[in-house]
């Protein structure tokens, strides 16, 4: 019996000891797993909408890609494709979507012939400034509603740079009434764009390397760009004679990196990080870049003999007054532009009363 006994436990010790194995095998197996995952390396392809090193815009999508490998350590790499080189500048958000690339680099009221309320993520024609729409985006909401405006479409957005306020403009002839905009043909996108329809304008729609062309050979009398830092880069001064303000259509312009959703979700968590958060960095960074820059070249285009011209303010309120349709047509089309909207207005409402008191009045005095 005494036999038998020690015979039972030893086998009992011995099952024990390997259960034990087994239960510390199988953090280290999960271990190794993640240890895989977090070895595995990334190549993606971005897409843009701009000419390859183009000062501010196509320079941003080279540092943000170069951003994300260093921080990355190389386990994300990106090979940047300018417009045309890949697919044409208007067609980024599609390339995105169907995964044609990974990652693109664009402005959202590009793609309002598929998504008309991404127009709304760009800027609103007097809405909010630069700074507000950033917070809009963190803090009031909006990129909640962005990240559903996108999703049916397999796309994540995130805003990748702001060209800050832009000017209204460059015109071969002056704007000194309304009367000069009707039949006037202008290059401008996005919502811009409908209210010099409504105004009676004739505008169309041109990937920036197209512009100066264009402009050239009146084939437009008039267009939009960014501001002095890119105007001047592209030559806009040498097709069109009088340089107006201020940029009432585009108050700010957000520079959006919009990723396939898959691509997104097959990366480990710490890369998805590193995409997010390279993508904030590269706001700050191009929205330096542009305060930096406009303020010099614009100093060089009044040296060149550029007219530079306020347009009008019975100009400026029939275009304020046509923006509110505008806007509110839009919102009309669907709830959710609805929503986007009445958040976009509730949030102006909510932050220029402290902005009247601090940067409007400084401006006034400086």
């Amino acid at each position: 019996m005494n036999r038998r006994n020690l015979f039972g436990a030893a086998v009992a010790l011995l099952a024990a000891l390997g259960l034990a194995g087994c239960k510390e095998d199988a953090p280290a197996a999960q271990q190794d797993a993640a240890a895989g995952k977090a070895a595995e390396t990334f190549h993606w392809k971005m897409v843009t909408s701009w000419p390859k090193n183009y000062p501010g815009l196509g320079t941003a999508a080279e540092r943000l890609a170069e951003r994300i490998n260093a921080m990355s350590a190389g386990r994300l790499t990106i090979k940047v494709y300018a417009a045309g080189e890949l697919v044409p500048a208007l067609e980024v958000f599609d390339a995105v979507s169907r995964g044609t690339a990974e990652i693109g680099h664009g402005t959202p009221y590009y793609w309002k012939g598929k998504v008309p309320a991404a127009q709304f993520f760009t800027s609103v024609p007097f809405g909010l400034s630069t700074l507000e729409m950033n917070a809009w985006l963190s803090k009031g909401g909006g990129q909640a509603l962005w990240d559903e405006t996108y999703a049916p479409f397999g796309v994540k957005p995130l805003a990748a740079g702001n060209t800050t306020m832009q000017m209204g403009g460059w015109y071969n002839k002056e704007i000194n009434s309304l009367n000069d905009v009707k039949g006037l043909k202008i290059r401008m996108p996005g919502l811009g764009g409908e209210v010099w329809s409504k105004l009676g304008a004739i505008t169309v729609n041109l990937p920036g390397g197209e512009i100066f062309t264009a402009l050239q050979t009146h084939a437009i009398d008039a267009t939009d760009w960014v501001s002095p830092y890119n105007d001047l880069t592209f030559g806009l001064h040498k097709a069109a004679k009088y340089y107006y303000y201020p940029g009432w259509q585009e108050p700010n312009a957000v520079v959006e990196s919009m990723v396939n959703q898959k691509a997104f979700d097959s990366l480990p968590a710490d890369l998805q990080a590193i995409v997010v958060e390279a993508a904030k960095a590269a706001t700050l960074d191009m929205m330096d870049d542009y305060v930096y820059h406009n303020a010099g070249s614009l100093e060089q285009l009044k040296q060149q003999g550029v007219q530079i011209k306020r347009f009008p303010d019975d100009v400026l309120a029939a275009m304020q007054r046509e923006s509110q349709v505008v806007l509110d047509e839009l919102a009309a089309q669907s709830e959710l532009n609805g929503r986007i909207w009445a958040s976009l207005k509730a949030f102006q409402e909510q932050v220029t009363p402290m902005h009247a008191l601090s940067e409007q009045e400084l401006y006034n005095w400086r």
